[in-house]
C-alpha cells in the first residue's frame, strides 16, 4: 500500500514547469482552480499576514490579459524597434491556456514582518499550487521577468503601492506526457552539516 509520504515525495519529484505553448487548449473547470487556491492559502506565513494575492483571468479574460501584457513590453507599435513576433507571441500567451493566475504579495502593515518573509510565503503558496495543479494531472509555469515586477503590473491586479506583481502563473493540461525530471548535482553537494 503507498503511503502518504510516498504521495507526497512522488509529487514533489514529478512536478515539471510545462510552458503555455505545450498546452493542450482543454478547458480546467472553475471549482477545480478554486480547490488549487485554497491549497495555496495553507502556505506557512508569519504573524498570519497571508500575503498572497491572487488575480485569475479565464474566458474573455485571457485575451484582456493579453492585450494588456504585450502593450505593457511595447506601447509603441510605431516605435522604430517595434518587433512584431514578440509583440503577438506575449499577446497570445494566454490564448494557449485554461486560466492564468496573477501572482501578488500585499505588504501586511506589522513592521516586525519584514517584506523577505512575505516574498517567501507568496513564493510558498505558488509552490502549493504547482503541487496541487501536478496532482490534479494538470500543468503549469511561473514565468517573471522585467514585466512581472513592474508597478504597471501590481495596478492591474488591482494591488496597492507597497504591494508587488509577482509574475503570471499559467495553468492548462498538457498536449504530452511530462518531461523526466533532472537536477544537476545531487543533495549532498548543496548541503552543509555542522554537528558540534
Amino acid at each position: 500500500m503507498t503511503s502518504h509520504i510516498d504521495i507526497l515525495e512522488g509529487i514533489i519529484e514529478n512536478r515539471r514547469t510545462v510552458k503555455p505553448s505545450e498546452f493542450s487548449g482543454e478547458k480546467i473547470d472553475d471549482a477545480l482552480i478554486e480547490k488549487i487556491l485554497s491549497s495555496a492559502n495553507w502556505a506557512p506565513t508569519h504573524g498570519y499576514t497571508e500575503p498572497w494575492r491572487f488575480t485569475v483571468f479565464a474566458e474573455d479574460g485571457l485575451a484582456s490579459l493579453g492585450d494588456f501584457y504585450s502593450k505593457l513590453d511595447q506601447p509603441n507599435p510605431d516605435a522604430e524597434d517595434f518587433n512584431e513576433m514578440r509583440f503577438n507571441k506575449l499577446r497570445n500567451r494566454a490564448l494557449c491556456c485554461s486560466h492564468v493566475i496573477g501572482i501578488g504579495m500585499k505588504r501586511g502593515n506589522n513592521p516586525k514582518v519584514p517584506e523577505i518573509e512575505e516574498l517567501a510565503s507568496v513564493a510558498m503558496a505558488v509552490q502549493n499550487i504547482w503541487l496541487s495543479a501536478h496532482a490534479y494531472g494538470l500543468s503549469g509555469y511561473w514565468s517573471t521577468g522585467s514585466l512581472a515586477f513592474r508597478d504597471e503590473m501590481r495596478d492591474f491586479f488591482g494591488l496597492e503601492e507597497g504591494d508587488k506583481s509577482l509574475g503570471l502563473f499559467y495553468l492548462g493540461k498538457s498536449a504530452s506526457p511530462h518531461p523526466k525530471g533532472r537536477r544537476i548535482s545531487p543533495i549532498e553537494e548543496k548541503t552543509r552539516w555542522i554537528k558540534s
